[in-house]
């Protein structure tokens, strides 16, 4: 991969960390970890944010916001099965920055940037690269594209991560969605409430206030993520109006466990964001050391079930590799005339026909 263009950092602000000698430095990996290191970032981009980088104990070689960040010599390792364009978004790409997979929703991929770039990411072959943003005419073709398509009733702004836009940009590209009349919704999907927090300032919310229904889905994984400043940040978008829901990815050492799993949802809940889908991991290259067994997964959610508010229960899903979308794959509830419990009892209950 080329060294990319970033964003500036704005004055004063400590810098992100991207590359080996920027953790190295940061007391975040040491000795032949550096070279691994830097054999990734040759690959795959790299970013950590200071907010995450204090998140860190690197006493901890197990320390579960370290694995989701900090390049990891398997990465470079790719299992049978894995694909670089694991959910099958070019199959459904009818031009740069649009997918439609679903009638009534299309994404918008105004931005290939991230803050922080997660090890095990999906869209890992294409953020970071040279291609920072859609060029103006790429931009209107991708909003003629939604203002002609009348079915299009949701906007699913992705990237990359559409909260890295300098704010003129995105109030000026949520206004014109808030002026095409059959979209309904917008949905922006973005860690940067957990990762560079102070980003969510007055400019960003003045942006982000327009008529449509708009949602803000914040990607977090561990607990730990939601410190102080981040809450600080989250409650910005709740005063603002602004609905949340949570996206986390099952990540075999980081919250595949029954504790983990249980104070992250109810963390997420206690600063009003909904718990919205827990994926299961794709098959993107070199991210087979992130992956937990389904089974795993559907124990988790019937730990969930029985310990946590209705509230705190996300969808388990996964995304079927080769563009056919979404599926639930939680556990099942009903088998043969029987319901079970969240204690895991079968109950008897009479034919509905």
């Amino acid at each position: 991969m080329t060294e990319s263009p970033v964003p500036p950092a704005r004055p004063g602000r400590r810098r992100t960390l991207r590359n080996a000698a920027d953790i190295e430095a940061a007391g975040l990996a040491a000795g032949d970890r550096i070279a691994d290191i830097a054999a990734v970032a040759s690959r795959y981009a790299v970013a950590i944010t200071p907010t995450i980088a204090d998140l860190i104990d690197p006493a901890d070689p197990a320390d579960p916001v370290a694995r989701q960040f900090v390049p990891d010599a398997r990465e470079l390792v790719a299992a049978t099965g894995e694909r670089t364009d694991p959910i099958g978004d070019d199959v459904h790409s009818p031009l740069p920055g649009i997918v439609h997979r679903y009638p009534d929703r299309v994404l918008l991929t105004p931005i290939l940037h991230c803050p922080v770039y997660c090890r095990f990411c999906f869209r890992r072959e294409k953020v970071g690269g040279d291609e920072a943003m859609l060029s103006p005419d790429r931009m209107a073709a991708a909003i003629a594209y939604i203002r002609d398509h009348e079915d299009v009733w949701e906007v699913v702004i992705t990237g990359g991560d559409p909260l890295m836009l300098p704010a003129a940009r995105l109030a000026a590209l949520l206004q014109e969605l808030d002026a095409i009349d059959h979209v309904k919704v917008v949905r922006l999907h973005s860690r940067i409430p957990v990762s560079d927090p102070d980003r969510v300032d007055a400019a960003m919310l003045a942006a982000l206030d327009i008529e449509t229904a708009l949602f803000v889905a914040i990607h977090c994984n561990h607990p730990r993520e939601l410190a102080p400043a981040a809450a600080t940040a989250i409650r910005r978008l709740t005063k603002a109006g602004i609905p949340l829901l949570s996206q986390t990815v099952l990540l075999k050492g980081v919250n595949d466990t029954p504790a983990v799993m249980e104070e992250l949802m109810r963390a997420l809940v206690a600063l009003r964001i909904k718990p919205y889908y827990l994926h299961h991991p794709d098959l993107a290259p070199g991210t087979g050391h992130f992956r937990s067994g389904i089974a795993r997964g559907q124990a988790l959610m019937r730990h969930l079930r029985g310990r946590v508010s209705g509230l705190c229960q996300p969808h388990y899903v996964l995304d079927i590799p080769g563009g056919h979308g979404k599926a639930p794959i939680g556990p099942v509830y009903l088998e043969n005339g029987h319901v079970i419990d969240w204690q895991g009892n079968r109950h008897h209950y009479p034919p509905d026909d």
